[in-house]
């Protein structure tokens, strides 16, 4: 895909604006101790106080209210783990539109009880993306409903660029950022962004070992679905589409895969040293540091902490 196809820097200011009124400008943190364990001065974009805890409020609020009213009106449909079905509920809720969230069975209870709070109406299925996929698709044939894909929708990617534009407002000039992959929505947005403002900045994305669908794509030079996940980071364990590997082949310099156990240990020292409560898809950035799976000492870091949504009787240490 020619990079002329791919999303732009306009495409995420405009989201930006689009959505001022509906997300929150979260914070940067800084530590002194966790830079000193990284010999690195650290920089954490805290999504995980973003309205609904996530930074999928940023994506679900563009693709919502880029919606015209006619095809608003029959509520929109998406499938989730559960912070993008959250985000969903909430811009739907804030457009006053039903929203229709498949959720796979097994999901975690705080991420369901958040949807159902915010509005939406869930449908469990079988934990496989095949599954999820179909019992949506049978929601919008019933309803009339848009569609707002987690990750493979342009809006949704925009949207979530959006956190980049601030973090690089709020930081001195960046070295190195890190963010993790999913879907590959937030990187591709946040690539976007990083690469247009500040071109010598490294752009690495991080995912856990068990699901590393992205780092095998990313040698290969061809995308390589991810068929069976195994990772304590639930928001992680989508696979890529062809427009989210086209970006992150265009946009992002290299990808690193992290441990279950660096993943738990990189979430507790994040806790501990930010004071702050993140889920293990938000700690696995910060793993592929005290794994030493990139080289930071010396550098300025950019961190996408990407949501804080932790089910507290299910920790994993």
């Amino acid at each position: 895909m020619a990079n002329d196809t791919l999303l732009t820097l306009a495409d995420i200011q405009a989201a930006r604006a689009r959505i001022a009124a509906y997300v929150k400008r979260t914070p940067v943190l800084t530590s002194d101790v966790l830079d000193a364990a990284a010999d690195a001065r650290l920089f954490f974009k805290c999504e995980n106080l973003q309205h609904i805890g996530a930074f999928k409020a940023r994506g679900a609020a563009n693709a919502v209210f880029s919606l015209s009213d006619a095809e608003a009106k029959k509520g929109v449909a998406t499938h989730s783990s559960g912070n993008h079905g959250s985000a969903v509920a909430r811009a739907a809720a804030l457009r006053g539109v039903p929203a229709y969230i498949v959720m796979p069975e097994g999901v975690a209870k705080p991420k369901a009880e958040q949807v159902e709070r915010l509005g939406g109406r869930i449908t469990y299925c079988e934990p496989t993306l095949a599954a999820r996929e179909a019992a949506t698709a049978k929601i919008v044939a019933r309803t009339g409903a848009a569609m707002v894909h987690p990750y493979d929708n342009r809006k949704v990617m925009a949207g979530q660029g959006t956190a980049a534009l601030e973090l690089l407002e709020d930081t001195p000039p960046l070295d190195l950022v890190l963010c993790p992959i999913g879907g590959g929505g937030l990187i591709s947005g946040a690539a976007t962004a990083v690469k247009a403002l500040s071109p010598a900045t490294r752009f690495i994305g991080v995912e856990p070992a068990g699901a590393d669908d992205a780092a095998r794509s990313f040698e290969a030079h061809r995308l390589i679905p991810l068929t069976h996940a195994d990772t304590m980071a639930d928001g992680l364990r989508a696979s890529l589409s062809p427009d989210t590997f086209a970006h992150i082949a265009a946009r992002v310099d290299a990808i690193a895969t992290v441990s279950e156990p660096g993943i738990a240990a990189a979430m507790r020292a994040l806790w501990e040293g930010l004071k702050i409560v993140v889920e293990p898809s938000a700690a696995v950035p910060y793993a592929a540091i005290r794994e030493g799976k990139v080289e930071v000492r010396g550098l300025k870091v950019g961190i996408v902490l990407t949501g804080g949504n932790v089910d507290l009787d299910k920790l994993p240490w």
